[in-house]
C-alpha cells in the first residue's frame, strides 16, 4: 500500500518513519516533506510545484495521491485540516486520517472550541468571548489578573498570552486585536480564567462517524501522556516557542489522574463528537492542566502534537499503519495498543535567534559515530536536503531537528538523547539542557 502524508515538519517526519516500519506499506509519498523524509526509507518527497500532471483547479494533494496510487492519506498540520483537505480526499475515494472540516474547527476557532467544551461538560477554565477591544479591556479590568488571552483563530502558536498583570493583559488585547501580528485570528478573542498547575499533553486516536456511533464503535483511545517544554530556556524561562523538546511517559501522571482525565475530559469529548455528528477519523491532542481540582482542558488540537509526536510514536509497540486502518474502518475500539516499557526523551535543536529572526541555509553536520553510539533518532523539522550527498542538510526553519532516544529508565533515555544532540553541529545551534528534568515543566504558576 502507498500512503500520502501531507506536511513538512518534525511531526510528519516521525509519522513517515513510523509508517515505513509497517510491512503493509510499500511507499510513503510526502508532500512536500523535508530534508529528513528525503532520506527516510520507503519515503519519497514530492513538490506540487514540480508536478506537470496537476490540472488547473485540481487539488494538488489529491492529484498527487491519485498519480502515486495512494490508498490512504494522513494529514499532519492543522491548516489543511481546517481548510477541508480531508473532505477533498474522501470525495476522491481516498480514505483520510484527519478530521473533516467541521470537526477541525475545534482547533481553528477557540470560541467554537470553548462553546463545545461548555455544551458537553468538558472540564475546563471559565471563559468569555469578545469581538470588541473596548469590551475585552473592560472585562480584563473587572476580572483582574492573572488571566489568559487567546486569539480565536489559528495563529501558529503565537495567539496565546498568559498575563500576570492587568497591564500585560490589556497590552495583549491591543496586540492581538489591533497590531495585525496574528492577522484575522485576532479579530475575536477568548479570555479565560487562569489555571494553576502543571501541563501535560495527551495525544489520542479518534474513530467517530454517525455510522460508528449507531453500531457502538465510535471511540477515542488515548496514547501515553507526554510533556512539551515550550519556553526557550532552561527552567521554563524565556519566550514561548513551538516546542523545545518532549518526554514520555510521565512519572507524575498516575493511573488515577488518567482515569479522571478520561471521565472529565475524554469521555465528554467523545460524547460531543457523536452528538454533533462529526466525521472525525484521525487524531486529537488534549492540552491539559493538572490542577488541585483535577485535570482541566486548555485546548484541543485536531492533529498530533509537535514535538510530542517525536517522543510518543517511538514508544509504540504496534503497527502504526494498522492503527490508521482501524481508525478509518471503525475497528479502533478493539485495536490493542502496546507500549515499550521505558522512556523517550526528545530535545529540540533550534536556530540561533529563534523564536525571533534567525539565519537559514546553515550546513548541518553529524558525528556519525557519536550519533550511532547514542542510539538517538534524528527527526528533522526545519531543514532541507542539500545537493552534495545523501546526508547533506541545510537549516530552513527555527526548530531544526529533534534527537529522540529510548531508555529503560528516564536517566538512560535522557543521557542518550543529549549524547545525540552533542553529535549535531550547525552555526548558531541552540537547545535546552533540561528537557524532562525537575523544574523544567511548563506550569500554570506565576
Amino acid at each position: 500500500m502507498n500512503i500520502i502524508v501531507v506536511g513538512s515538519g518534525g511531526r510528519e517526519h516521525t509519522i513517515c518513519w513510523k509508517l515505513a516500519q509497517s510491512s503493509v506499506v510499500d511507499k510513503v509519498i510526502v508532500v512536500p516533506g523535508n530534508g529528513g523524509t528525503a532520506y527516510e526509507e520507503k519515503c519519497v518527497n514530492i513538490d506540487p510545484k514540480a508536478c506537470d500532471y496537476i490540472a488547473e483547479g485540481e487539488n494538488p494533494y489529491v492529484a498527487i495521491a491519485k498519480h502515486e496510487n495512494c490508498r490512504m492519506a494522513v494529514i499532519g498540520p492543522e491548516d489543511p485540516l481546517a481548510e477541508g483537505l480531508a473532505d477533498e480526499f474522501w470525495k476522491a475515494d481516498i480514505p483520510c486520517v484527519g478530521p473533516k472540516k467541521a470537526g477541525a474547527q475545534l482547533e481553528a476557532s477557540k470560541d467554537l472550541s470553548k462553546a463545545f467544551m461548555k455544551k458537553y461538560g468538558v472540564a475546563c477554565a471559565a471563559s468569555e468571548t469578545f469581538t470588541s477591544k473596548d469590551a475585552a479591556c473592560e472585562y480584563v479590568k473587572k476580572h483582574g489578573a492573572p488571566i489568559v488571552i487567546k486569539a480565536d483563530g489559528l495563529a501558529a502558536g503565537k495567539g496565546v498570552v498568559v498575563a500576570a498583570t492587568v497591564e500585560e493583559a490589556l497590552a495583549a488585547v491591543e496586540d492581538l486585536m489591533e497590531s495585525g501580528r496574528v492577522g484575522s485570528a485576532g479579530k475575536k478573542l477568548v479570555i479565560e480564567d487562569y489555571l494553576e498547575g502543571v501541563e501535560i499533553s495527551v495525544l489520542a486516536a479518534v474513530s467517530v462517524t454517525p455510522e460508528y456511533a449507531l453500531s457502538g464503535n465510535a471511540t477515542i483511545k488515548a496514547f501515553q501522556p507526554a510533556r512539551d517544554h515550550k519556553r526557550l530556556m532552561d527552567g521554563a524561562k524565556g519566550p514561548n516557542t513551538g516546542g523545545m523538546g518532549a518526554v514520555s511517559p510521565l512519572d507524575d501522571v498516575t493511573p488515577a489522574i488518567m482515569a479522571q482525565f478520561s471521565k472529565d475530559i475524554l469521555e465528554p469529548t467523545l460524547n460531543g463528537l457523536i452528538k454533533e455528528k462529526f466525521d472525525y477519523r484521525g487524531f486529537i491532542f488534549f492540552g491539559v492542566m493538572l490542577t488541585k481540582n483535577g485535570p482541566k482542558l486548555l485546548e484541543y488540537n485536531v492533529r498530533l502534537g509537535d514535538p510530542e509526536t517525536q517522543a510518543v510514536l517511538p514508544l509504540m509497540d504496534f503497527d502504526f499503519a494498522n492503527m490508521c486502518t482501524a481508525i478509518l474502518n471503525g475497528t479502533l475500539k478493539n485495536f490493542e495498543m502496546k507500549w515499550k516499557p521505558g522512556y523517550q526523551v526528545a530535545p529540540v535543536v533550534v536556530s540561533g535567534g529563534y523564536p525571533g529572526e534567525y539565519k537559514k541555509g546553515c550546513e548541518i553536520t553529524f558525528n556519525e559515530n557519536l550519533l550511532k553510539a547514542s542510539g538517538a533518532k534524528v527527526f528533522v523539522a526545519g531543514a532541507v536536503a542539500g545537493r552534495r550527498n545523501q546526508k547533506d542538510l541545510l537549516t530552513s526553519g527555527g526548530r531544526v531537528l529533534a534527537c529522540s532516544a529510548y531508555g529503560k529508565t528516564f536517566k538512560e533515555a535522557w543521557q542518550k538523547a543529549y549524547q545525540g544532540v552533542s553529535a549535531v553541529k550547525f552555526e548558531g545551534a541552540f537547545y535546552r539542557k533540561d528537557i524532562g528534568l525537575p523544574g523544567a515543566a511548563e506550569s500554570g504558576k506565576l
